[in-house]
């Protein structure tokens, strides 16, 4: 049985770690390269960093703040935010980044999840979808909607289908983020979280609502993610990533763990 993971997300605005709710209101809260290198030696399975306003603004990551995270950890580090090109990719992944995370330009220009997974493997791809709860219809069967843009623009896409697609077009990973959940602190969307990962085989990380510790262990049991993306949960000290996976440990979800 493979470990459960524990990601740290980093939301990068003006090279500032921010955070908001239901992807509003954002404050700036600290240095991302600092928080990057305290979550590494909590014992952090990977750190996630998006530049959140990079596809909304139709600019390039700051690769420079990309380099500095890289020269600070020493886990896999996943990057997204204004990717829209392999040759964008190439140069993240030359910054230091392990994995490229695409969303805004996956819907917009799926065949760059195959064009990534050719050029870099499929490993390298993980494929951020920010998903949210409308009433079913014919064209949303499923009752998620995939939204891009930090969920400004609405695409009339089945997220269920999305998934479906994505995977077969290559990519390596998903990143299922639920905008009804982010920030809350009331848990992961659950039901959102197993209808993706009951339907594709490769691995899902639950991403979006984190407020205590059970709330990961539900996402990596109940809700059958291979990983728990967390926030605010560490970013305003309540907790830190040891605590959660003793936590995790102590309820026997198996996790990896450095001491």
């Amino acid at each position: 049985m493979l470990s459960k993971r524990i990601i740290p997300c980093l939301d990068v605005r003006n090279g500032k770690l921010t955070k908001g709710i239901k992807f509003e209101g954002n404050v700036d809260i600290g240095d991302p390269v600092e928080t990057a290198r305290r979550y590494y030696e909590e014992g952090a399975d990977e750190i996630v960093f998006y530049d959140i306003t990079a596809s909304h603004e139709g600019r390039g990551i700051m690769l420079k703040v990309v380099e500095a995270v890289a020269s600070q950890i020493f886990i896999p580090f996943s990057v997204g935010g204004g990717i829209s090109t392999v040759a964008d990719m190439r140069e993240v992944l030359l910054a230091g980044a392990e994995k490229i995370s695409v969303n805004s330009a996956a819907v917009k220009t799926p065949h760059i999840i195959s064009e990534g997974a050719a050029a870099f493997g499929s490993q390298c791809i993980v494929v951020g979808m920010d998903v949210l709860r409308v009433p079913r219809s014919e064209n949303i069967p499923s009752g998620y909607e995939i939204v891009i843009h930090g969920g400004r623009k609405h695409m009339g896409i089945d997220a269920l289908w999305w998934a479906k697609e994505v995977e077969r077009l290559g990519a390596g990973e998903l990143c299922i983020n639920s905008i009804d959940a982010d920030g809350t602190k009331d848990g992961y969307e659950l039901t959102l979280t197993r209808l993706i990962t009951d339907n594709v085989r490769i691995p899902v990380i639950a991403s979006g609502g984190a407020g205590n510790p059970q709330h990961m262990v539900d996402a990596v049991t109940t809700g059958r993610a291979s990983a728990a993306l967390i926030a605010s949960i560490v970013h305003y000290g309540e907790y830190t990533v040891t605590d959660l996976k003793n936590y995790m440990a102590d309820k026997g979800v198996k996790v990896r763990r450095i001491w």
